[in-house]
């Protein structure tokens, strides 16, 4: 298997959920909504990020590992979500032979998704658990909310099962 881990120089946060991923719990976040947080949308997280129009790559890729309908499920969940430009920072061979390699594509993409819906109000800074398993490491900072080496560029996209998170890496587990 391909070692993503060194392509990618920096990484941040998205997407995906496989069966049994509800039993996976934030470590250093709460999972209430504050007062103030974006509506919810009434559309699930895929049609939402589908809306979004930034997120095709994603798509495709959840497509490819077979968890569209996971993560249109009831959730809720909290998705840590790479644009197309954070995916467009993988060259594009490894990135292909991640997107034919099916359990490869699972791990990262879970490694995205966090089980419950944690917003931006709620951000701690320390270990985060993934639907993956791993934890991805918060940290907070007067340059932003960082998620690994990823940076979390917009907040609070609220669907009917969860929120989105936009990041600016692609974050992948060890």
């Amino acid at each position: 298997m391909i070692k993503f881990k060194t392509v990618l120089a920096s990484a941040a946060t998205a997407a995906v959920l496989a069966a049994g991923m509800s039993s996976a719990g934030a470590d250093s976040m709460s999972y209430s909504t504050k007062m103030g947080a974006a509506p919810k949308s009434k559309a699930d997280i895929v049609d939402t990020a589908v809306g979004a129009g930034q997120f095709n790559t994603l798509a495709k890729a959840l497509t490819a590992a077979g968890l569209v309908d996971t993560l249109k499920g009831k959730g809720p969940f909290t998705v840590f979500a790479p644009t197309d430009a954070a995916f467009a920072k993988i060259p594009p061979a490894q990135l292909n032979a991640l997107l034919a390699d099916k359990a490869a594509l699972i791990k990262v993409l879970t490694y995205h998704v966090v089980s419950g819906e944690i917003v931006a109000a709620d951000v701690k800074a320390g270990p985060l658990k993934t639907v993956e398993g791993e934890s991805l490491n918060v940290t907070t900072s007067s340059m932003g909310v960082k998620v690994n080496d990823a940076y979390v560029i917009k907040t609070d996209v609220m669907a009917s099962n969860g929120v989105i998170h936009v990041i600016d890496t692609v974050v992948v587990p060890n």
